[in-house]
């Protein structure tokens, strides 16, 4: 796996009278009992995380979890009490802040469940702000702007103001707003939890379009697990303030790592999450023209064929190559033991 975009270690961030302090005097690893016993709120204990090129990590957790507060660590919009953040090699924690000032602008992009467009700007002038705010001249911003109202599917609508926007187009305007600077790690926090459902999946589906496109490295936070296993290429789960998994969807249904986790994902669709990938067996079988299904396939496409045979059914990548073979035995556990 290539080296992360973004990495932490071992990040605290505590609200309290001189929480440096108190950290040291502990050997950073005070337990809860210590922490409200001296009187502390730990709003991130102890994180440890990467996100690697090109994927979309998922923070989630209940209100009051930390996911907000660690993606603010992160982007340094927060300081953290202690621990180590780097952001493409380079140590955040030391950055000055001027440089600080200058990843923002140029390496970042962020959207928030609060749209915050400005009201006296039309869409186009609203997607170029970030560009002017860097000092590139009218014609190349607004050039650029068009290109991103494009890409969202907001033609026509550039002179319109944020008020005559529906909800949807205004979080589309923040979208095509945060990517106007093209950014190599997009941060997203809950920024579809405002819309209705209806529109909140259409918007799930164009961010999914955009990424195909785009590629981005993303961190993205939600309260929402069928958000979450929707759009994570991995999840991770929190708990005041700690992260108690991190995972692919597959593994957080299939392995949780407690009660916690288990409960958010008790109400997940197994059929409908859990691909061939995820029961496959990786013994080889003899060449041959029988029953076969596609590694990627979602078990509730595939599980009548494979539990109607007596036998293994062969397992095949996207090249049509034979990778391994899949037991009626373990898509029955896959799908209906409490934990596979």
């Amino acid at each position: 796996m290539t080296d992360p975009i973004i990495s932490c270690r071992n990040v605290w961030k505590l609200y309290g009278p001189r929480p440096g302090e108190f950290l040291r005097r502990h050997g950073g690893k005070p337990d809860t009992a210590v922490l409200k016993r001296e009187g502390y709120i730990p709003a991130v204990r102890d994180v440890s995380l990467d996100v690697f090129s090109g994927e979309i990590l998922v923070i989630m957790g209940l209100s009051g979890s930390g996911k907000s507060t660690i993606v603010r660590c992160l982007s340094r919009l927060i300081e953290p009490t202690s621990g180590e953040v780097s952001f493409a090699g380079q140590n955040l924690l030391q950055a000055t802040p001027g440089e600080l000032i200058e990843l923002r602008r140029h390496k970042m992009g962020m959207v928030f469940q609060h749209f915050g467009l400005l009201p006296h700007r039309t869409v186009l002038q609203n997607i170029a702000f970030p560009l002017e705010v860097q000092g590139i001249g009218r014609a190349s911003r607004e050039a650029r702007a068009r290109e991103i109202i494009g890409l969202v599917g907001l033609e026509g609508r550039e002179d319109y103001f944020p008020r005559e926007l529906s909800g949807g187009q205004q979080q589309r305007v923040g979208i095509a707003r945060s990517l106007a600077v093209d950014p190599q790690v997009w941060f997203l926090d809950e920024p579809f939890s405002a819309l209705d459902p209806l529109i909140r999946r259409e918007m799930q589906n164009e961010f999914l379009r955009l990424q195909s496109l785009l590629r981005k490295t993303i961190v993205f936070i939600t309260h929402d697990f069928n958000e979450a296993i929707r759009l994570a290429d991995r999840i991770a789960i929190m708990f005041e303030g700690k992260v108690v998994q991190i995972g692919t969807p597959e593994e957080l249904v299939l392995r949780p790592a407690d009660d916690y986790v288990r409960e958010f994902t008790k109400d997940v669709s197994r059929d409908k999450l859990l691909t061939v990938r995820t029961v496959m067996e990786d013994s080889a079988l003899p060449a041959g023209n029988g029953e076969a299904v596609g590694i990627d396939d979602k078990l509730l496409n595939v599980a009548r064929r494979i539990l109607s045979q007596d036998a293994p059914v062969r397992v095949r990548d996207h090249a049509g190559t034979e990778v391994g073979l899949v037991r009626r035995e373990r898509v029955i556990e896959a799908l209906f033991a409490p934990e596979a």
